[in-house]
């Protein structure tokens, strides 16, 4: 009599799993409270959506000393995965205190809104704890597809449906690309698996198979258009500009960072072998980036367009520090993706704050006289401002100093480091115009109101600390980065 097996589970390891359970349910939840009836401008979706990413980026944090594979190894949970599950819920957290009292007054408060939010959360962290191909697009899917919609969630503004269009279509092709790279990637190495294609490619001589080149240049065309690299960036500044402030925020800190977390993984882990001889076209693409985000940022009199010319220029430093590569690159660059992600966060929760009702005032003219009639805000946006432009003493300027200290290391990125410092100097012209409209000029008929709230308050106030304390104590936050860097190495 022969004896059936008997299925063997394996435990669920709740705590590693904990972020993306929780998440998960969250917005399952906010769409179920769309049942039950709610009285008008209530606050139960952001309650909902704090509390679910406080206990995500707890859950993480619980387990941060612990190196775990999930999935068959296509889920991993290292110190990179930690750092990136605390970084995203933390956006996520700034981001739902900037719209809490925004989503009312433009009357998009809706369950929906946040249940996207943290759908989006969700694939940033799938994306950054991914070791396989097939699951960074999943992530990245998800991310994209609730970032589409949120773009144009004020459907009742012909520019937000516009932005939206724009950013879906030009994102379907870009999700095309990625896709038929990660088959050709398959197609020479015989998998998906990082890990697995690292040691592939290290023990074997067709590092030269025109399979592996074509399908890495489109994996980075995919990432590309994700972190708004040149010449992959034509869609930010109408997306910036047609999106709910709100959400221009959240998507130009998020969705950035995310990219930037798939494309060092796949850089350390898979095709770590073949990094030197992508060492010149990164160079190139991040000159390119830097000098065309910083040149037409000049010209913008639209906050929301110079910030999106501005995040331009800002992947462009980031991709210097991936063009020096190895582990004080990948740290260099995941630091200042940290820091980047609260001062930009900061100065778009001050512009939810620019105007009443449905009014949205996002012009450099709206601010004039901005520092005498709310100091608070004016010296919050001026702090920001330096920062984005690399002024000590604040983290924008300590993650410029960890870049291209990292970069200038490479005798052959010494030109690089020359353009970055230079491109650095010419975006200080159009950061310190936001403080010279503050502070020396008077507005044009009433000044503009200032819709005030304790979140949003809040919000620019965690942004405005984080910007200044990291100026100050960087090393604690540089440790941070190595160490998430070295854990996956």
């Amino acid at each position: 009599m022969s004896v059936v097996p008997q299925p063997s589970f394996l435990p669920v390891d709740w705590w590693a799993l904990g972020p993306v359970l929780v998440l998960t349910a969250a917005t399952i939840l906010l769409l179920l409270l769309e049942f039950v009836p709610a009285r008008p401008n209530g606050n139960r979706g952001g309650i909902v959506s704090l509390l679910a990413l406080l206990l995500a980026g707890f859950a993480a944090w619980r387990v941060a000393g612990d190196k775990r594979d999930l999935f068959g190894g296509m889920f991993v949970h290292d110190p990179l995965t930690v750092f990136f599950t605390v970084l995203f819920a933390a956006i996520g957290v700034v981001s739902v205190l900037a719209s809490w009292d925004y989503v009312k007054r433009t009357r998009i408060n809706q369950a929906e809104y946040y249940a996207l939010l943290l759908s989006s959360v969700l694939g940033m962290i799938l994306m950054a704890a991914s070791n396989d191909l097939i699951t960074i697009f999943l992530g990245l899917e998800l991310m994209s597809l609730s970032l589409y919609i949120m773009v144009g969630f004020r459907r009742s503004r012909l520019e937000s449906n516009e932005a939206a269009l724009k950013y879906f279509l030009l994102g379907a092709f870009a999700s095309g690309f990625l896709l038929y790279g990660i088959a050709l990637l398959y197609g020479a190495t015989g998998t998906s698996n990082l890990a697995r294609m690292g040691e592939f490619l290290s023990d074997s001589p067709l590092k030269d198979n025109p399979l592996l080149l074509v399908g890495a240049l489109l994996v980075f065309a995919g990432f590309g258009f994700k972190v708004a690299a040149v010449p992959f960036h034509m869609w930010t500044p109408d997306a910036y500009e047609g999106a709910p402030t709100s959400v221009t925020g959240f998507m130009s800190a998020g969705a950035k960072a995310a990219g930037f977390a798939a494309l060092l993984r796949v850089g350390l882990r898979a095709l770590e072998p073949v990094q030197a001889d992508w060492t010149q076209m990164i160079a190139v693409i991040a000159f390119l980036t830097m000098t065309v985000g910083n040149v037409t940022a000049l010209l913008q009199n639209n906050l929301k367009r110079m910030l999106a010319y501005s995040s331009i220029a800002h992947a462009g430093y980031i991709l210097v520090a991936v063009a020096a590569g190895g582990p004080d690159g990948a740290s260099a660059a995941v630091f200042y993706l940290a820091v980047y992600s609260f001062m930009n966060l900061g100065a778009f929760a001050i512009l939810t704050m620019m105007g009443k009702g449905r009014d949205e005032r996002v012009l450099v003219s709206d601010l004039a006289g901005l520092g005498f009639r709310a100091p608070f805000l004016g010296l919050a946006m001026t702090v920001f401002m330096i920062s984005l432009g690399g002024i000590p003493p604040t983290a924008g300027f300590m993650g410029k100093v960890y870049v291209f200290g990292t970069a200038i290391k490479n005798p052959a990125l010494t030109w690089l480091v020359i353009a970055g410092v230079l491109n650095s100097v010419v975006s200080v012209f159009y950061y310190l115009r936001v403080t010279v409209a503050m502070y020396m000029r008077e507005p044009e008929g009433e000044p503009v109101p200032v819709s005030w709230g304790v979140p949003v308050t809040l919000a620019v106030l965690i942004a405005f600390a984080v910007t200044l304390y990291f100026g100050v104590q960087a090393q604690d936050l540089w440790a941070q980065a190595r160490n998430s860097v070295l854990g996956i190495l």
